[in-house]
C-alpha cells in the first residue's frame, strides 16, 4: 500500500518526466533553506551588507586554509562546498556577484570554465573518482542556495555512492572533515599554464 502522504511515485505520475524507472536524487536537507529564501536574492546576504556571500568570503581577511578558498584568479576563484554533497565538493565562480552566464564579462567566462577545467583535474588527482558531475543551478527556481551569485559546482561521483543516509535520515556520510578535503584539493591543483 503506498502512503497518501507521500507524494506521486513516479515523474510520470506527477505529471511529468519518461515514467516509470526515472531515478529521483533527493537533497531533503535542502528544504528549509530553499522555503526561507523569498523573491529578494538580498535575503541570503544576512549580515546587510550588499555583498553576496561569496564575495564576502573572497574579501575576508582570514587565511585560505579557514575559509577553505583552492584559488584565486585574475576575476574568479574556487573555494570547498560548506554543504557538501561529498567530500571534495568544490565550487569555480566569479569574484564579483553575477546572477546568470550572461552578466559575465569575456575574461570572467574565459578564467571561469579554465577554473572549472583546473578544479575538475584536482578533483580527479586527489581522490580518483570514476567519475565528476559539473553544474550550474541558476535562479532559485532551479535550485540555487546563493542566486545571485553564479557558481559551478564540480563533484567527484563513485559508482554506488549514494544509499540510504540521505533520503531516510537527511544526513550525508563524509569521511573526510572540510579541511582535510581542503588541503587535498589545494595540493592537487594544477599549476597555471
Amino acid at each position: 500500500m503506498t502512503d497518501p502522504g507521500a507524494g506521486p511515485a513516479s515523474a510520470a505520475e506527477a505529471g511529468g518526466g519518461p515514467g516509470p524507472g526515472l531515478a529521483r536524487l533527493w537533497a531533503g536537507w535542502r528544504t528549509a533553506y530553499i522555503e526561507r529564501l523569498g523573491d529578494d536574492p538580498a535575503e541570503v546576504r544576512p549580515d546587510g551588507d550588499g555583498r553576496s556571500l561569496f564575495e564576502r568570503i573572497f574579501a575576508s581577511d582570514l587565511p585560505d586554509d579557514e575559509t577553505h578558498v583552492l584559488w584565486r584568479g585574475e576575476t574568479c576563484f574556487a573555494v570547498l562546498n560548506a554543504y557538501p554533497y561529498g567530500s571534495g565538493h568544490l565550487l569555480v565562480l566569479p569574484q564579483r556577484a553575477v546572477a546568470d552566464l550572461g552578466g559575465l564579462t569575456e575574461a570572467e567566462a574565459t578564467e571561469l570554465w579554465a577554473g572549472v577545467r583546473a578544479g575538475v583535474a584536482a578533483i580527479e588527482a586527489a581522490y580518483r573518482p570514476d567519475g565528476v558531475n559539473v553544474g550550474i543551478n541558476l535562479g532559485a527556481g532551479a535550485g540555487a542556495g546563493v542566486p545571485d551569485h553564479l557558481h559551478v559546482h564540480c563533484l567527484p561521483r563513485w559508482s554506488g555512492d549514494t544509499n540510504f543516509m540521505t533520503a531516510v535520515a537527511e544526513a550525508r556520510v563524509l569521511p573526510e572533515p572540510l579541511e582535510v578535503s581542503s588541503r587535498k584539493l589545494r595540493a592537487a591543483w594544477p599549476a597555471p599554464a
